[in-house]
């Protein structure tokens, strides 16, 4: 037996629901149903990919290509007559599962099982099979802009050598995971008779996302997080000032006789540095009001997305870079990819300490009336 489940959500009383007329309101009122689509959609846009490739059709992204073509994707180097039958088996059951969370059908055993495959497929696409490229994309963004208009330096013709096919495919999948993470959680609140809008059960919050429970555990991911940046930033450091921690001599000269290769890694370091330092704002007060150094703003209230979007997209993009290097590290060279394995465990903790801002600051809800 299945079950379809209404996304009107109860509100209580005294509280004004949003105008049904508007557009914004519908669809925010509507998402539960949208993202549902849109990873069926995707789904069948892939999984269609997959067979195509799995015919013997071109473009297949997980081959074996020549160094400065490949990515270090957690299915590269692999044979697409193998993986593209399996791309398109795992395609064709998104598409069933997403129009069933669409739809909002299904209890018990039925639910558990959607659950589960939206959980495990966002987790996949998000962060098992991507690589470092979604996290450099972020930080080199800025210099990206500008080398369309002036070419990349060194051997590159342009930017079509930074972002290729591979690593292109890689961000289709990334945004293919967080498409599932969304579809996923619209259903499990929407089954479970939660409001869509918030995450509330109608007896209220969960102890554990009270703001007083919310202060206890988002300071330790803070501190967690801002932690295990510092093995990354110590050995870049080193690294500039001829120190060859973790490294081979060979490969710091190398690195020496690149120009602004080390720069460019103290840069990293240092970005990283900064990083841990406004994470320590989520539990902070300057991170809720301006502080006096940001003079044009300077004691008027932080929205909670200023803080809560920068930080979620970061914590995304750093676990499936720490799972990479992870994959790549080695005893006589663990300083190049050693220290990033716990980038894994940084973008754990920002994503917590993050969650715990969010359920700290998002009082009330507007649609349902629960805090």
């Amino acid at each position: 037996m299945s079950a379809q489940v209404t996304t009107e959500e109860p509100v209580r009383e005294g509280v004004t629901p949003p105008s049904p007329g508007a557009p914004r309101d519908r669809w925010r009122s509507r998402w539960p149903v949208w993202s549902g689509c849109l990873a069926a959609l995707w789904s069948l846009l892939y999984g269609a990919a997959g067979l195509y490739w799995a015919a013997g059709g071109a473009g297949y992204p997980f081959a074996k290509v020549a160094d400065d073509r490949s990515s270090a994707s957690l299915l590269e180097p692999s044979r697409a007559e193998i993986v593209g039958p399996v791309i398109a088996a795992v395609g064709a059951a998104g598409v069933v599962a997403g129009v069933l969370m669409a739809r909002g059908v299904g209890k018990g055993r039925a639910r558990t099982w959607l659950l589960a495959y939206g959980w495990i497929s966002a987790c996949a696409m998000a962060f098992a099979v991507p690589d470092y490229s979604l996290l450099g994309l972020l930080v080199f963004a800025p210099l990206l802009v500008v080398f369309a208009f002036t070419g990349v330096p060194g051997p590159q013709d342009g930017v079509g050598d930074v972002l290729y096919w591979h690593r292109g495919n890689l961000i289709i999948i990334f945004v293919g995971g967080l498409l599932w993470a969304a579809a996923t959680l619209a259903y499990q609140w929407r089954t479970a008779n939660r409001c869509t809008a918030c995450g509330r059960a109608p007896h209220g919050a969960a102890r554990w996302t009270t703001p007083e429970a919310t202060r206890r555990w988002g300071r330790w991911a803070v501190y967690i997080a801002a932690l295990s940046s510092i093995p990354y930033d110590f050995t870049r450091l080193a690294w500039y000032f001829g120190w060859p921690l973790g490294i081979t001599r060979p490969f710091l000269e190398d690195m020496q006789n690149t120009p602004g290769m080390l720069e460019i890694g103290l840069g990293l370091g240092l970005l990283s540095t900064a990083g841990g330092f406004l994470t320590h704002g989520l539990i902070s007060r300057w991170g809720e009001v301006w502080p006096r150094w940001v003079w044009w703003k300077a004691g008027k209230r932080i929205h909670p997305l200023t803080a809560v979007v920068p930080a979620t997209t970061v914590a995304l993009v750093l676990v499936p870079g720490g799972l990479m290097n992870a994959r790549h590290v080695t005893a006589e060279m663990w300083g190049a990819n050693g220290p990033g394995i716990l980038w894994t465990v940084w973008g754990l903790a920002l994503g917590a300490a993050t969650l715990a801002y969010h359920l700290r600051r998002r009082g009330a809800c507007a649609r349902c009336g629960r805090a």
